[in-house]
């Protein structure tokens, strides 16, 4: 078996909370109004920076759930970061906290003074299902009177979704009856999409199911992106998500070493011997039995671990955060 270790980090994230007021489709941390309140405390926030320090990297993105929930949280957050010496590039935002401006600039204010630059304000079709237009053209506004930064994501779906009026809030049927039958299904050529979490149930009928024994044959070896640090997290409960695959985890004092086989069965056989490697130990140990066609690989894989992580008396620390499974 090969051995799996995250050796360095390169560029990621901190994840503040799971907490949100979307349920959105593409969701890759299975986010919502569901999932429990907690945000992250000083103490794990200083051990994950230090921890990223330690691996190389000196910023780090804040995201969610939605960080703005917990605005005490969130300066928190951002004078923790100052005072470890890393900065933040930017805070994720979907603007539901929005009443209006003279609250928003007053916000936005006080975080500019702690050293935030810039907020990733998120603008898409998912978002249009949750959040009125008008409470992100209002955080976009109060963002230029407050001299904060916006990275915009993404500005291409600003003048489809304003049409649609931004009073309320806009189902996907909307979009499609007036851009086209096929407009889901041009989102990932226009949007960066990870094809996990939610996204697999939202885009499998839409791109469609292969075999089983194809999907086996076109993924052959080991899953490598699990090494991947190149967009990396650490979240409120100290734990890092392994190549943006959500719903796995390892333990923020293992980040450096060789992972045990013992400690992380599922995370290493998937980097040693792939897809197939793990329907074999779920089939063979758990007796998970597959269905005739999935769309991807990460759609079996991530059917696996929820037959596994809803299976009574089977418990790892590699099946987490608790309620992604419940909720995705």
């Amino acid at each position: 078996m090969k051995e799996f270790r995250i050796p360095r980090l390169a560029a990621g994230g901190v994840i503040t909370n799971y907490h949100c007021t979307s349920s959105c489709r593409h969701c890759l941390y299975a986010c919502g109004p569901k999932r429990k309140k907690d945000y992250i405390d000083r103490d794990t926030l200083v051990e994950n920076l230090e921890k990223i320090k330690s691996m190389g990297c000196r910023s780090v993105h804040v995201g969610g759930g939605e960080p703005f929930l917990n605005e005490d949280g969130l300066a928190m957050v951002l004078e923790t970061c100052a005072n470890q010496g890393v900065c933040v590039e930017y805070v994720e935002t979907n603007s539901s906290w929005y009443r209006d401006e003279p609250r928003a600039r007053r916000l936005l204010g006080g975080f500019r003074k702690l050293g935030l630059s810039t907020l990733l304000v998120s603008m898409s079709p998912f978002h249009a299902e949750h959040i009125p237009f008008f409470k992100v053209k209002g955080v976009v506004e109060a963002c230029r009177r407050t001299g904060m930064g916006v990275f915009a994501w993404i500005s291409e779906f600003y003048p489809e979704i304003d049409a649609l009026g931004d009073e309320k809030t806009h189902r996907l049927s909307e979009f499609a009856e007036r851009y086209g039958s096929d407009y889901l299904k041009k989102i990932p050529s226009r949007y960066w999409v990870h094809f996990g979490g939610r996204a697999v149930e939202t885009f499998a009928p839409v791109f469609g199911l292969k075999p089983l024994k194809q999907v086996l044959s076109e993924n052959r070896g080991g899953c490598r992106e699990l090494a991947d640090t190149s967009h990396f997290h650490l979240d409120l409960h100290g734990h890092y998500i392994p190549g943006l695959c959500s719903g796995l985890a390892v333990e923020r004092e293992d980040l450096g070493g060789t992972l045990s086989p013992r400690k992380y069965p599922l995370l290493t056989t998937l980097y040693s011997s792939g897809i197939s490697g793990l329907l074999d130990m779920a089939a063979q140990e758990f007796g998970f039995a597959p269905e005739s066609v999935y769309f991807s690989k990460c759609h079996l894989c991530l059917s696996i671990r929820k037959y596994l992580a809803e299976k009574p008396g089977f418990d790892t620390v590699e099946l987490r955060p608790e309620g992604f499974y419940e909720n995705v």
